[in-house]
């Protein structure tokens, strides 16, 4: 049961981040969220939100891989995930896999992430040996 929703919930996130579709990432974030992004810059969720809303970055791929997650307490979620990603970043093109951890927190009988962190892998994909 909690993996369909742990699942669902990466799958919309995903699909809000590609179609910068604000008002699912104001429902899917919460509030409080810290995350730090690949250059190490802390992130807030009104920042998360400028950036998809003023166009600064947009995602053209989002393909997401190697999903593992464990259940901390009933109401907390930590995902990790690898995601090939590309697209743009205040007009600079970016592409290459990545390492995500989020932390899932039910607030209000609704999931949000609270926390998360993104990293570039600089491994080559097991994939793509």
């Amino acid at each position: 049961m909690m993996e369909d929703t742990i699942r669902l919930l990466e799958a919309e996130l995903r699909d809000a981040q590609l179609n910068a579709d604000v008002d699912a990432l104001d429902r899917l974030i919460d509030d409080a969220l810290l995350f730090t992004g690949p250059d190490g810059r802390l992130v807030t969720k009104a920042d998360d939100l400028a950036l998809h809303r003023s166009g600064a970055v947009r995602f053209s791929t989002h393909i997401p891989s190697d999903l593992q997650w464990q259940q901390v307490t009933p109401a907390v979620v930590v995902v990790t995930l690898r995601a090939r990603l590309g697209g743009l970043f205040h007009g600079q093109s970016f592409a290459g896999d990545y390492r995500y951890t989020r932390v899932w927190a039910q607030r209000d009988h609704s999931w949000r992430v609270v926390a998360g962190h993104v990293s570039t892998v600089a491994l080559p994909s097991p994939d793509s040996a």
